[in-house]
């Protein structure tokens, strides 16, 4: 059984959020908390398995909670906050910088299917967070210097034209490790599929965007992409290389119930670039990109996935591994740094032209 603390200032919301769980054979919520203290106290006494913290500043703030509790009790935690200003969004992040796993939308307490779709995408979260006995993540020294990796990575001698990169639950801390660990004179564009909520990328490239010394943009249609800048995939459309070295946002379907997918970059990236492609496959539930992972190695593209010690969730990158999609499995400081050595030697050999 999942037994749910829930941390709520207010005692409506907590009551909306309890109810989520009613019925439920695998889950239940067995006590609420209004203030960090109370949680603190509640979870050493309850021994819960996952605290659930609704981001409601200034009466209740994520970061401040997850550093209690990680500190004092330590368990998964999602954090639940309202799809509101972009700093407010870019706040919650910083708690997963401090432990927490994931962050989500707060779901709706009407009725109808928007609301049952955002409930079974909690209720998900929480089942699959709940597994999570370790709580992994990069302090804030670990974003600002590389580790190299234990086994040296072989470089293509070709050139690096562009950089794909694919992440899901967990790939926040992931992402920003390796944009941390990439030169401001990094040699190609990168574009990056990261999952998640609708309303929540705006914030999310806001926070981003300190620990990475190339500039951060979310992509628009038809761009064109310049080396040494990031291109982060928006809401609602996939993201995917077209000619001219310019950026298509495609409408359509979902794939693998996602939108922006990672399959619809790796696609398209494996088609236009090949061998002077590197893509790299983060932490992240379900399979999306893992296939296509395969296909960018089968066309000469540098491949990674994270590993397994350092992932939140081994889906994507694991089910990549699986089919031997990725020639390099390292944490993300490694793929950073293989990255980096490849933009220096591209770089090196075109200053000695």
């Amino acid at each position: 059984m999942i037994k749910v603390v829930v941390i709520d200032c207010a005692q409506g919301p907590q009551e909306a959020i309890a109810k989520l769980f009613l019925n439920r054979h695998d889950m239940q919520v067995v006590s609420t908390a209004q203030s960090c203290d109370e949680a603190v106290e509640l979870i050493r006494r309850l021994r819960p398995t996952i605290a659930v913290v609704c981001h409601q500043p200034p009466m209740l703030d994520a970061l401040d909670a997850t550093q209690q509790i990680m500190q004092l009790c330590p368990l998964p935690i999602i954090i639940l906050t309202a799809r509101g200003s972009p700093g407010e969004v870019a706040s919650t992040f910083d708690a997963v910088a401090a432990g927490a796993l994931a962050v989500m939308p707060r779901p709706p307490r009407e009725s109808g299917p928007g609301q049952n779709s955002a409930a079974k995408e909690f209720l998900q979260t929480v089942r699959v967070m709940s597994e999570v006995r370790v709580v992994r993540r990069w302090p804030k020294k670990h974003l600002e210097q590389v580790r190299p990796p234990h086994n040296p990575v072989s470089h293509s001698p070709g050139q690096l034209n562009m950089v794909a990169i694919g992440a899901s639950t967990g790939g926040p801390l992931a992402l920003a490790a390796i944009l941390a660990g990439l030169p401001k004179d990094f040699a190609a564009p990168v574009m990056v599929v990261q999952h998640m909520a609708a309303g929540f990328i705006r914030g999310f490239v806001d926070w981003l965007a300190p620990s990475s010394a190339l500039p951060v943009h979310i992509a628009t249609h038809h761009e064109r992409m310049s080396p040494g800048h990031v291109y982060m995939a928006p809401d609602g459309v996939h993201m995917e290389a077209a000619r001219g070295n310019r950026i298509a946002l495609v409408p359509g379907s979902p794939e693998h119930g996602v939108q922006p997918s990672v399959t619809s970059l790796f696609r398209s990236v494996a088609q236009l670039y090949g061998p002077e492609a590197a893509a790299v496959l983060l932490t992240g539930m379900g399979r999306d990109g893992a296939a296509e992972l395969l296909l960018l190695r089968d066309r000469g593209a540098m491949t990674f996935a994270q590993d397994k010690a350092s992932s939140v969730v081994h889906g994507m990158p694991g089910e990549a591994i699986k089919l031997g999609a990725a020639a390099h499995i390292l944490t993300p400081q490694a793929i950073a740094l293989a990255l980096t050595k490849r933009s220096v030697a591209q770089r090196e050999g075109l200053n000695h032209d």
